[in-house]
């Protein structure tokens, strides 16, 4: 597997092919967190789309997303979706900008789950381009629990952007268990780790 910069923006559809069985191990971890009725805001992360995928057996959730992807694929699966309309980013298949933003305001929900490109005891939760990562940011506020979905790679990296510090986390769901350093860092921000 190639060793990826941190900051490289890799189109969607070539991040969906890659580690695919990691995010879907992850995504079934986070399953236990949504009940039926649920509201959720999801960002248009690969691991976010995997998770989706596996919701099928949850009644009545209510979806609001910026993903492109999530709903054109998800759009006969009986989930109520609302798209937080934008403007179009290409290779992340999402959508940006102020109209998004002002979207995302409006609703106050249970869950937001969301990825990244890197976390650092010290930098916290970063990403790697500024317009998803400012509308992940309004996701994070009008969420009642913030659910992190971010495979082993992710841990000691930093990407280009900051999107949060990590105490704004609830729950993170990876594929290993972290280092005993990153277990007890986790422990002291009050964030449930599943693995």
């Amino acid at each position: 597997m190639l060793n990826r910069h941190t900051n490289e923006d890799l189109p969607f559809v070539t991040r969906n092919a890659l580690n695919t069985d990691i995010k879907r191990g992850i995504a079934l971890k986070a399953l236990d967190l949504i009940n039926d009725g649920d509201t959720l805001m999801v960002d248009p992360s690969s691991t976010a789309f995997e998770f989706l995928k596996l919701l099928g057996n949850k009644n009545n959730l209510t979806i609001i997303t910026n993903s492109i992807n999530i709903l054109h694929e998800f759009s006969n699966s009986g989930m109520d979706i609302i798209s937080t309309g934008g403007s179009l980013r290409y290779r992340s298949l999402s959508l940006v900008g102020p109209v998004a933003h002002d979207t995302i305001q409006r609703y106050n929900v249970d869950t937001a789950v969301i990825s990244c490109k890197g976390m650092d005891m010290e930098r916290g939760i970063t990403d790697s381009n500024e317009p998803e990562c400012e509308l992940k940011k309004y996701m994070l506020r009008q969420a009642n629990k913030v659910v992190l979905l971010a495979d082993h790679t992710k841990f000691d990296k930093t990407a280009f952007t900051k999107l949060v510090e990590l105490g704004h986390i609830d729950f993170l769901i990876t594929d290993r268990k972290p280092s005993e350093a990153w277990l007890k860092r986790l422990n002291e921000d009050n964030i449930e780790v599943l693995y």
